[in-house]
């Protein structure tokens, strides 16, 4: 058997080094390339079904990206000791892939595709999502599938006002904002960003900059193609059985249709009918049509209904391009009708309801100790996460009939975009030391219901007391666009959404973008469409920042009154045992006296979690009692335990839990300034003191003197505090 050939391939692209190789893994695979970025591997394939299954009306494409615990030397956690199903950033990274080769694919294929994207290895400065996109394109490229355009992605940081692709592990954390950029030599596909109020400005040179680099990775997977082919790698694209098409049939049928569906349309316009109002009346006209249109294409329906969606897709439109009007009457830049209301929940922390025309969404913020934080088993370095968005999309918000399964991929990718939108908003834990977890409902879907929760969700922080660094909204972009006739709609509703070309959802504060994502069903579109995209968004998202602010202009000022009050104390980690006790015995203990939940860090910083105050302030006074140093030279107040005939034991730290407190002896002659013959004469068992520690004898026991404290006692009322050694302050908005 001849020695199979091997190709590899290298390119610099900012920091990192791509090399892609093929033939020597996965070689029954359509088209298998194994990608390296630094440390990171993945290996990508990319495989199309022969036979198309019976039924099949639309493409089944499938993109799986599978994370490997291995691949940063981990073992993954629970019983069965092995990954189960796609964790978050697993699915959003697949979505990453799947919105940006779809729209590139032939119209009319209707043969199962799938993309693998298997990942081996990782190191945390090349992000193992971009290897897979970019493995991805040369796999597809390389294979039979019928893929003619290769695509190139690529990350853009902003680090101290210059642009750097690729940015590293240091890099990103320094970052204003991380964008991520997919795109072919002529046009940009894919657009998804994170930011620290960046201005559009800003992200739209970043998107230019990052473009220029992707057309390299694009005559980078050309030149490997070529040489696939040369060495036999590589395979001619095969040519597969459109869709019949009958231009007289459409013909025929478009003058039949187009009359009664621009009337029907237009009747929708005038009269400002409701999604389900319309949907009703113009699917009674399609049936109308298509009945009538049964008898002279008997054998065609199917053809003849696809046809007559088509005329419809057409005339509305033709009305956004030719007359500026959309089908719910609405001008280019007009926003539907939005009323908020905050605080409908009596018992939640945190609530509000969002409606924008026909899209409502009910958010709901829980506030809990640093302890509810969720904990990551994933390949990147962060290992929890304190803030948390989650978004639900029942079928009644569509009126629809379906089983309710777990979160699916959009319902992932929708509640990741809200959270990326609010966390630069969300104060650090230093200043507001809770886990935070909001919860958004759509109750009814028209369209935008990611950006309605967003809005809902940013006034459910406000009403929950959250300090936010400022209010956020967000607003989807469409676009229609016909040859050189470009309109960019604001505010999409779901029929935009579904016969436009463009999904621009943007979300930021009056100051600057925090989050962007783009979806597109054209190939590819251009920066002057994006430009206008953006300075649209920004006059959107500006007024709804206004009617926000109206109902609730800046956050409460106290909490929910069921909100956990959190107490902050830092004691010195060595004490962090003397907390603990073994076994836990002694925290065990203060959490059953106080009902408190109590966190430790392992730089001794503790948190205090408590609905009822006078319980968390019972267990701050008794981690400060366990913890509190007696210092050499210190003056405290303490209480006669013992008398001695030659002295008197004092404690000078409280004992708790039926534990003892720190005490010490004062020696007769430290009792008085004169002689004293007596123990007695000065103080008696149970007598509030002030004494000073003079230090410790040879075998650690304190030793106190009352004579050099009575100046002090003099001066200070008797069960007076001793002053602490802990910092402790309450976080809780006054």
């Amino acid at each position: 058997m001849a020695e199979q050939a091997c190709l590899v391939k290298e390119l610099d692209v900012g920091s990192s080094r791509i090399r892609l190789e093929t033939g020597r893994v996965a070689r029954q695979a359509g088209g298998a390339v194994l990608v390296r970025c630094g440390d990171t591997v993945v290996l990508v394939t990319a495989t199309m079904a022969e036979t198309i299954r019976e039924g099949m009306d639309f493409f089944p494409l499938t993109v799986d990206y599978e994370e490997r615990l291995y691949a940063v030397g981990k073992i993954p956690g629970g019983f069965i000791k092995r990954e189960g199903r796609p964790s978050e950033k697993a699915t959003l990274s697949a979505r990453l892939i799947d919105r940006t080769i779809r729209p590139l694919f032939p119209k009319g294929l209707r043969n199962e595709v799938q993309i693998v994207a298997t990942v081996l290895s990782v190191d945390q400065d090349n992000p193992p999502e971009i290897a897979a996109m970019i493995g991805t394109s040369a796999a597809l490229h390389i294979s039979a599938i019928p893929f003619p355009n290769p695509i190139g992605g690529l990350t853009v940081g902003l680090v101290d006002d210059r642009y750097v692709i690729n940015p590293n592990l240091e890099e990103k954390q320094k970052s204003r904002m991380h964008l991520t950029i997919a795109g072919t030599r002529d046009a940009i596909m894919m657009v998804e960003a994170g930011a620290q109020e960046v201005s559009e400005e800003e992200l739209l040179a970043g998107i230019n900059i990052g473009h220029e680099k992707i057309k390299d990775i694009v005559d980078f997977i050309e030149s490997f193609l070529q040489e696939a082919l040369a060495l036999g790698l590589a395979y001619p694209k095969v040519e597969l059985p459109l869709p019949e098409s009958n231009p007289e049939m459409e013909s025929t049928v478009f003058e039949m249709a187009a009359g009664k569906i621009g009337d029907a349309v237009n009747r929708c316009i005038n009269e400002k009918l409701s999604k389900k109002d319309r949907e009703n009346y113009l699917n009674a006209v399609k049936a109308e049509l298509l009945e009538n249109l049964a008898e002279t294409f008997s054998e065609q329906e199917p053809l003849v209904k696809n046809i007559i969606e088509d005329v419809e897709k057409k005339i509305i439109r033709s009305f956004i391009l030719n007359q500026g009007i959309r089908i719910d009457g609405r001008t280019s830049n007009e926003i539907r009708p939005i009323t908020i209301e905050a605080g409908i929940l009596p018992r939640t922390h945190g609530s509000a309801l969002f409606t924008r025309g026909q899209t409502q969404v009910l958010s709901a913020t829980t506030l809990g100790p640093i302890s509810d934080e969720q904990i990551l088993d994933g390949l990147g370095i962060e290992e929890a996460k304190r803030f948390m968005h989650h978004y639900n999309f029942p079928p009644y918000s569509t009126g629809e009939v379906r089983f309710m399964r777990s979160p699916g991929r959009r319902e992932i990718g929708h509640g990741a975009l809200a959270e990326r939108s609010l966390q630069p908003v969300i104060p650090v834990e230093e200043n507001f030391p809770y886990a935070i977890r909001i919860v958004s409902e759509v109750l009814e879907s028209n369209g935008s219901s990611s950006m309605g929760s967003v809005c809902a969700s940013c006034m459910s922080l406000m009403d929950a007391g959250v300090p936010i660094k400022a209010p956020v909204a967000g607003v989807a972009m469409g676009l229609i666009k016909e040859d050189d006739r470009v309109v960019v709609l604001t505010d999409i509703q779901g029929l935009e959404d579904h016969l436009g070309d463009m999904d621009f959802k943007v979300a930021g504060t009056e100051n600057g973008v925090t989050s962007l994502q783009m979806d597109i069903k054209i190939a590819g579109v251009t920066g002057e469409i994006l430009e206008q995209a953006l300075k649209q968004a920004r006059e959107g998202r500006i007024f709804i920042l206004g009617k926000m602010t109206s109902v609730l202009p800046v956050p409460r000022k106290e909490l929910s009154p069921y909100a956990p009050r959190i107490l902050h104390i830092v004691i010195d980690p060595e004490k962090i045992r003397d907390v603990i006790g073994p076994g836990g015995k002694i925290i065990k203990k203060i959490i059953e006296e106080t009902k408190a939940e109590i966190d430790i860090e392992d730089d001794g910083r503790v948190f205090i979690a408590a609905v009822d105050p006078v319980g968390g302030q019972k267990a701050l006074e008794i981690i400060e009692n366990l913890t509190r140093e007696v210092l050499a030279g210190g003056i405290y107040t303490g209480r006669v335990t013992r008398v001695t005939d030659f002295g008197c034991f004092v404690e000078v730290i409280p004992g708790v839990l039926g534990m003892p407190g720190k005490e010490g002896l004062v020696h007769i002659s430290q009792l008085a300034d004169h002689r004293v013959n007596k123990v007695e004469d000065v103080v008696k068992e149970g007598d509030t003191v002030v004494v000073k520690v003079l230090g410790y004898d040879n075998q650690g026991r304190l030793k106190l003197s009352r004579k050099d404290a009575l100046p002090a006692e003099s001066r200070r009322s008797p069960g007076s505090i001793p002053r602490r050694t802990g910092r402790t302050r309450e976080v809780q908005r006054q």
